[in-house]
Order: structure tokens, then sequence, then C-alpha cells
């Protein structure tokens, strides 16, 4: 997707920056102008220790936009020096730029208290709050200023990418407090909401709920009024976009009561999973894939833009990566046929666990290939990358450094969305702090990130799997197509077709082992970084040709019989 920056409208707009007195230290202040040069400013950077004089001269000379002012050493020392410095400016008529101020967290406050800076920055807030600033959206503005829609949002935050986070506490209540801290601390795009399983399965026919279970799993909502009431705690801060899980059956209903209460940013809609093939409802697979399809094409008709969260399903339960990359296709392809204009692409990475990153990213790049060769004027994905859940580490301490390393890796793919998941959900559901430090750990991960990486993304080996990978791809895909019915002109969205193909294995895992509608006899081993099938007797590699003949053969043997 082509993402317009902002430098038209703020052409020939000047900001003239300085760090003030006696103060030497200049990286700040100069992070600043290379942001705000980026944004289409013309920067005029004065240097160090300048003095009252000589920052005076200098705005009546250059007739600024902005002046930035920057001090680092003791804030005793500022208090005596913005008196001055003030006195100086009214004196000039000077007062009527735009003032900002920078500085360490106590020097900070000395300037805040003086009450003529329209924004201060002490260095915790990151280089999205002063693009924010750059832009002319402050804390504490109304919502009309923020972007409401997903597509805003990414053009907005472009280059660095939106913040998500899912969040879900088993109290309503507690709940609806945490979701406004979360919009109150601005770290946060996107806040997915998680309702608990009874209201997933049956928040329309609450008879059928089990309430020992109430809470299990995320929130307990009972009605559309409880959807707006954490609607209307998220409208403060800087006022995040809010969606929600879609629900393990009445998709349908759920997206409608969705878009009507939380203005939902995107709908996340398994093609065949929340089935009978994870338990997690009683719908049968062409059962799951009609109405998927049905409910992608709903929001296609509303203009939501769709994730089909399938893939990373698949690997969740230890599927080899070339089902993974299958299955990634098969999702967008579908979302496509169903008329989705912006489509959202889940890239889970650490998944399954033991993959290497390098062999993540060969896993990634030909997702992307697939997947982004069905764009054209009417379809365009944003990636999305997030880090395993299951991969996190019990111990909080070494998941964060995990998460960390995870969001470093995922830098490498340019993501328009990053999922950030707390270090702690190995162990629990995280509240607002923990999912704002979260936050904080994948922003330092980002901002090294976004200096450039010395990725292996052309690396050999990882160019090679994934050339391999993409090889595979297209023989499965192959072999799916021939299952179809006759008369079956698309059969990548043939709901019988792809039924088919989970009950002969062409989509398989290890943990479907014994279902009643999955073959479940893959096995699968992490090899040199990646997840491959392997002979189930050698415990070798199998080529994913050899794999397909011996299903498919199997499938004709059946049939002759």
């Amino acid at each position: 997707m082509s993402i317009s920056k902002s430098t038209q409208r703020l052409a020939n707009r000047k900001v003239l920056a300085a760090a003030i007195g006696d103060c030497v230290h200049v990286a700040g202040i100069y992070n600043f102008l290379r942001l705000a040069e980026g944004e289409g400013y013309q920067a005029v950077f004065l240097g160090p220790a300048v003095s009252t004089e000589k920052l005076v001269e200098a705005i009546r000379r250059e007739k600024p936009d902005l002046v930035g002012l920057s001090y680092r050493l003791t804030p005793s020392a500022m208090e005596r020096l913005l008196p001055e410095l003030r006195a100086a400016l009214d004196k000039e008529d000077l007062m009527g730029c735009r003032y900002f101020f920078g500085g360490t967290p106590p020097v900070v406050e000395v300037a805040r208290r003086t009450g003529w800076f329209e924004a201060c920055f002490d260095g915790t807030e990151g280089d999205t709050a002063v693009l924010d600033y750059l832009r002319g959206r402050r804390r504490g503005q109304e919502a009309v200023h923020y972007p409401g829609t997903l597509v805003e949002r990414i053009r907005w935050r472009f280059p660095y990418p939106v913040i998500r986070h899912h969040f879900g506490l088993p109290s309503l209540e507690r709940s609806i407090k945490e979701v406004a801290k979360l919009a109150e601390s601005g770290e946060l795009d996107v806040i997915s909401l998680a309702p608990d399983q009874n209201a997933q399965e049956s928040f329309f026919r609450p008879q059928e709920m089990d309430r020992a279970q109430d809470g299990a799993g995320g929130i307990p909502v009972r009605s559309a009024g409880d959807f707006q009431a954490l609607y209307q705690a998220s409208r403060r801060g800087n006022f995040p976009l809010l969606r929600s899980y879609s629900g393990t059956r009445d998709l349908l209903p759920m997206a409608r009561m969705l878009k009507e209460t939380i203005n939902l940013a995107w709908g996340a809609i398994p093609l065949t999973w929340y089935s009978v093939l994870d338990g997690r409802s009683g719908r049968t697979l062409q059962e799951t894939i009609r109405e998927a399809q049905a409910v992608i094409r709903w929001h296609a008709e509303q203009g939501i833009p769709v994730e089909v969260n399938e893939a990373h399903q698949w690997s969740l339960r230890d599927a080899h990566d070339t089902v993974a990359v299958v299955t990634a296709f098969l999702a967008a392809y579908n979302a496509k046929r169903a008329g989705v204009r912006h489509y959202v692409a889940q890239y889970m990475f650490n998944n399954p666990p033991g993959t290497s990153p390098a062999m993540d990213l060969a896993k990634m790049l030909a997702k992307i290939e697939l997947v982004e060769s069905l764009h054209d004027a009417d379809f365009t994905s944003f990636r999305e990358t997030r880090t395993g859940l299951a991969s996190l580490p019990a111990d909080t301490l070494v998941a964060k450094g995990h998460l960390a390393a995870s969001v470093l890796v995922q830098m490498a793919l340019k993501p328009h969305i990053l999922h950030v998941v707390a270090h702690c959900e190995a162990d629990h559901a995280a509240t607002a702090e923990e999912i704002i430090e979260a936050v904080k750990i994948a922003r330092g991960a980002v901002r090294q990130g976004m200096l450039g990486l010395p990725v292996c993304i052309d690396h050999p080996s990882v160019l090679a799997r994934k050339e391999e990978l993409v090889s595979e791809a297209r023989v499965l895909l192959e072999a799916i197509a021939s299952l179809a019915p006759p008369g079956v002109a698309v059969p990548w969205a043939d709901p019988v077709t792809l039924e088919r193909a989970v009950r002969v294995g062409l989509l398989d895992a290890p943990h479907l082992r014994n279902h009643p509608v999955a073959r479940g006899q893959a096995v699968t081993r992490i090899v040199d970084g990646a997840c491959r099938a392997v002979d189930a007797f050698t415990g070798l590699p199998l080529k994913e040709r050899d794999r397909v003949d011996l299903l498919l053969n199997q499938v004709l043997q059946a049939k002759c019989k």
C-alpha cells in the first residue's frame, strides 16, 4: 500500500531550535529537528549553549512557526534562566510563535510551571508523541482530531506502526476502568477487547451459558450496553480504535452489534477455526467456512477492514510451515473474493516455539509474497506482526527480553500494525499497567528498528528457505484444487473443497491427532530452525511433493475400493 505523508500540507513551515544557557547537550533537540524535516518542516538549528541575545536575534530574523528550546542541566539554573528569556521575548514582541521545550524530567517540570510552552518533552514519550505534536495533535484535544478509522490511523502513524494490544479481565467493572487508563496513557492505537468464552459462544443465547465459566478468558460482556460502556471509557487520551473478537458462532449478529457499539476498527474472522476443528463451537467445517465467508462479505459491504486469522491457528498446533504459508494465502484469497478492500494480514512470529528468527523471516516473506501477489486497485493488505503467545517464557523478566527481541526482528518486515503481547501473558491476563509497560518495551525495539537493521532478510539461507516455501505452497495449493467437486470454478474459496483438504490431511497438524474431522496424522519437527513435515518412521524431512502425492494416492485408492 502507498502511504502518503503529510509533507504537502506542512510545506514552508519552519521550526527553529537551540540548547539554551550553558547547556551543550543537543542530541534530543537534534533528533526532534530530524523528525520535523521528515514531516516537511524547514529546520533551523542554532546549536549548543545559545545565549538569550542570540536566540532572540534568530527568532526575529527567521520568523519560525515553532521554536524549540532544550536544557538538560540543573532545575535551579533553569528557574533563573526562563524568566530572563521570557522578558527578552516579551520586549521584542516575539511571543506570537509557538514554543515547546525538551529536557530531563526535573527540568521539564520547571518549564511546565511557566505555562508558556504549548508542549514539553522529557524523553519518555518516544518519537510517535513528537510526530503527533508536529502533525498538530496534542493530548487533551477532542476525539475528532484523532484518526477514527484503521486506514487513517495507519497513514497517520507512518512510518511507525500502529500499536495494538488485546485486553480482557474477568470483571466488567474493572475492565471499564482499565480501558480508560489505557486510553489516557496514549500508548495504544488499538485496544482489542477479549470477551470471555461464554460471550464468544453464547452472547445471543444467554440461556446456554455456563455461569461457572463467567470471566473465563476475558470480559464477561452480556449486552450491547456493556460494549458501549467499554467504548465510552476509551473516549479520552489518544482516543484509541476498538475492536473485539468475532465470537465463535452467530458471527453476523455479533459483527453488526460491534459496529454499532464500539465503531469496530476491523473484523477478525477465521476461515475454518472456532468450529468442531478446535472445539470452540459445534459448527461443522462446511458451516463454519460458509458463515465466515458471509460475514467477511458483510464487513466488505460495510467498508470495514478484515483480518482472517487462519494461518497462525495452524502453526499454534505445530503444522509445518508450508501449511502456514498456504493458509495465509487462502485467508487473503477468500477475503478478496468476498470484496474486502483493506485486508489485515497477521504474521505471528515465534510460532511454533523454537522457530529461529531467520526461518521466521523466511516463512513470513513467503506468506507476504503470496498474499501481496493478490494486490490490485481494489485489494491491498496491511502487515500486522506479533509475538507468538505460546513462545513467551513464564519468567516475566526473561519474557521482557523475549518480547523486545521478537519485536526487533519483526521490524524487518516494516509492519503497518504491531500487535504487542505483554510479557506477563504466559502467567496471567495483562492489566493496564502491564500492557503500558509491554508497549513501552516494544516501542524501544521499534525505535531501534527504525534506525535500520542489519537483518538477514537478504541472507542466502533466508531467501533459499523463502523460495522453498513458495514452491512447496504452490504444490499444496494445486493439490487442494484437485479435490474440488466437478463444476467448481473457484476451488480455493469452495467450502466443500476446503473441508476435503482438512479431512484427507493436505491441511493437517500434529495437535489434531484422533480428531473426528481432521486426519491428524501429520508429524512435524523443528529442523534447523524451521518447522518441517517429517516421515513418521524415519524422522527425516519430507518434501511437500512426496507428502502430497502420498495423501492423494491414498484418496485415489479409497475411491477405487
